[in-house]
């Protein structure tokens, strides 16, 4: 019985070859690492993390590899101010949502989640699948991460604006399957402007959105939060440049769309009258509703300033603020009342602790702390009005 022993160890240690094989990263060109469906990139021509699979600007895609650039003309090395897989980085030359100067990785069908480590940069954006997944990551280094169902065998990912005249790098990418289902877990979509946006690093920026504080108020178990605010967004803007196509990709059943804008809207430069800034908005509304989703109109706080003799807070005239109460009501969605429930909050609490709240010397946008009342306030109303997830 040698010979049979001799076989099922054979058998073994091939076996055993082929999956320590399949879990390795190995460098210069190979396969990438794909340890229980997990893959991490370390991008630049600079020295290669332990665990990461190495990828130069020059590395194209091939079905061998499984990974790679679409165009590697279009690619750039370059050095990054960072440490480990943050020294160095890869510079998107050409750029665009629909751009084909991809970074390709070939994956199984199912729900993944991205994390991004940008190079040196000043605003960029994070493009899939050919919508934005995250908006206007600021400062060199900065992380985050999203959700991504992939259906067609392939992630294709890119950097992109942010703001046109910036250099679009990225340091690293790890990615990791969380589920064969290849639809997005519950999700909240937030939409807005400065006063709602993230900034970056998420976990300690001085300045804050309420939508970047949101999710310590959310039962993550529940939902994840998709802030896809940005600084100076208008209604039309918001609409019309990228931002409701990459929700309406993904939004469904179950969902919520939290909408707040109106700040730039009744700025002279965006050229938007209130009517026309409530019937974007009602397009915006419908288009979600559409999706099963369900929408949550919300008015802009007001300015730290907003006391009257008396010391009491108000701003309820501010911000195209009566149209999205009409709206809301005419389209028959949620509404939080930010702005009146803010002021309550300040009042409460008077100018001079109001103004702490506030960036030093910007009586408009709020600072960390400020942006955190801001959220609680948000999902203390949302729970009140009978919705699950707070």
């Amino acid at each position: 019985m040698k010979w049979l022993k001799s076989v099922r160890y054979l058998l073994c240690l091939t076996l055993f070859t082929s999956l320590i094989g399949g879990a390795l990263a190995v460098n210069g060109g190979q396969v990438a690492e794909a340890a229980a469906n997990e893959y991490k990139f370390d991008f630049g021509a600079g020295a290669v993390e332990n665990g990461y699979t190495g990828v130069s600007a020059t590395d194209a895609y091939t079905t061998a590899k499984g990974y790679g650039f679409n165009t590697p003309a279009n690619m750039r090395n370059v050095t990054a101010s960072g440490t480990g897989v943050a020294s160095d980085a890869v510079q998107f030359v050409t750029f665009g949502t629909k751009s084909t100067n991809t970074f390709n990785v070939d994956l199984s069908n199912g729900l993944y989640e991205v994390k991004v480590v940008l190079g040196n940069t000043a605003r960029s954006s994070v493009a899939a699948e050919g919508v934005y997944h995250i908006i206007n990551m600021t400062g060199n280094g900065a992380t985050d991460q999203f959700q991504i169902p992939v259906t067609d065998g392939q992630l294709n990912l890119l950097v992109t604006e942010g703001k046109e005249g910036t250099a679009f790098t990225l340091s690293a990418l790890e990615i990791r399957k969380i589920s064969n289902q290849t639809v997005t877990n519950r999700t909240i979509y937030i939409g807005g402007d400065s006063t709602v946006c993230n900034y970056y690093p998420l976990g300690s920026s001085v300045q804050g959105g309420w939508g970047q504080l949101f999710p310590s108020y959310v039962n993550t178990s529940t939902f994840q939060v998709r802030n896809m605010a940005s600084s100076g967004q208008f209604a039309r803007g918001f609409r019309d440049d990228g931002q409701m196509e990459a929700i309406l990709k993904y939004i469904k059943p179950g969902d919520y769309f939290i909408l707040q804008l109106g700040i730039n809207d009744t700025n002279a430069k965006n050229n938007t009258t209130e009517a026309e800034f409530k019937e974007i908005m009602r397009d915006m509304v419908r288009q979600a509703k559409n999706k099963g989703a369900t929408v949550i109109l919300s008015t802009p706080q007001g300015r730290a300033t907003d006391f009257n003799s008396a010391n009491v807070h108000t701003a309820e005239n501010r911000w195209y603020n009566a149209s999205t109460r009409a709206l809301a009501q005419e389209e028959s969605v949620k509404l939080v009342e930010l702005n009146k429930l803010s002021s309550a909050y300040f009042t409460s609490i008077g100018p001079a602790a109001t103004l702490t709240l506030y960036m030093t010397g910007d009586t408009l946008h709020p600072n960390r702390d400020g942006a955190a009342q801001l959220a609680r306030i948000v999902a203390s109303d949302l729970r009140r009005q009978g919705l699950d997830g707070f």
